[in-house]
């Protein structure tokens, strides 16, 4: 990756590491979809002078039924799933969780690129630390469980939505996308979020908590997330998930003073052991471009 890209990397990385420790602030005062519509508004609100000042917004003609598509399958659904997977579950083992992203995109593009020995080893590990983080740290407890689903859903979700923008929206420029993105998701939840208006006072720090999430964790994280992609693929864009989770930890016990179990640790070294193993490139291709370097280099 060129400096572009790790500069990328690195800032997605943080802004979607933190995300779980304010939702968590946020849910504390405001309902699950409110957090969900407002962020996603605010986002917009941000967005759109950003857009018209570029010109770019006549880029999304023709192309309103997959930007419709994303907004469903990398807002919509997976931000609901986080939200109200953590009513139930830590900020900390939310970041974990969504690790798994990585294994999911090379599974779905194991049609062209074949699961290897060392990739399906990868599965097996990513699955098994799932199995610990689920088992262990959450000793069974059912709404646990219930919101360990819900988040892995969303990194399935989010896994998707990663290759189709590769796919098929990586020639929109970034601003007119997220801008597509966030004003349908914005349309379809802010009038259920009506219904969810908060009956007591909010705290400060959940409305700051819940603009920090607009502004930064959503419209300038997707910004950089969807130029990630264009420049990198959706394997290695999917990578931020190896840092996130460390953001979501450090985060969650320094400040929410939430712990860290034996079950915890377990699963995520083999979450993360399982994503590397997954995404690495198979030897016999990399052996092979060699060999073709090799001989364009000889004499004809």
């Amino acid at each position: 990756m060129n400096r572009q890209a790790w500069l990328l990397f690195a800032a997605v990385s943080f802004l979607w590491g933190i995300p779980y420790l304010l939702i968590k602030i946020a849910i504390d005062d405001l309902s699950p979809v409110l957090v969900v519509a407002g962020r996603v508004a605010i986002a917009a609100a941000v967005l759109i002078p950003v857009a018209l000042l570029r010109g770019t917004l006549g880029s999304l003609r023709g192309h309103l039924r997959v930007v419709a598509l994303i907004s469903a399958v990398h807002i919509i659904g997976p931000f609901l799933l986080i939200t109200y997977g953590e009513q139930h579950i830590t900020s900390s083992l939310t970041g974990i969780l969504i690790a798994v992203e990585p294994v999911v995109i090379a599974l779905l593009l194991s049609k062209t690129e074949p699961l290897t020995r060392i990739r399906m080893a990868g599965l097996v590990a990513g699955f098994a630390g799932v199995v610990v983080l689920v088992g262990l740290d959450l000793g069974g407890d059912a709404y646990g469980l219930l919101g360990a689903a819900m988040v892995l859903a969303a990194a399935v979700s989010y896994a998707y939505a990663t290759i189709l923008v590769q796919r098929r929206a990586s020639d929109l420029p970034p601003e007119a996308l997220t801008v597509g993105t966030t004003v349908i998701t914005s349309l379809v939840l802010l009038p259920v979020s009506l219904l969810a208006l908060p009956t007591e006072p909010v705290s400060g720090r959940a409305w700051a908590s819940l603009a920090v999430l607009g502004v930064f964790c959503t419209a300038a994280a997707l910004l950089a997330f969807y130029r990630l992609i264009a420049l990198v693929g959706p394997n290695r864009a999917g990578l931020v998930t190896y840092v996130n989770p460390v953001v979501a930890v450090l985060l969650g016990v320094i400040l929410l003073n939430e712990p860290i179990g034996p079950g915890t640790i377990a699963g995520f070294a083999l979450v993360v052991a399982g994503c590397w193993l997954c995404t690495r490139p198979a030897r016999t291709a990399q052996r092979r471009g060699d060999r073709l370097e090799d001989r364009a280099d000889l004499p004809i």
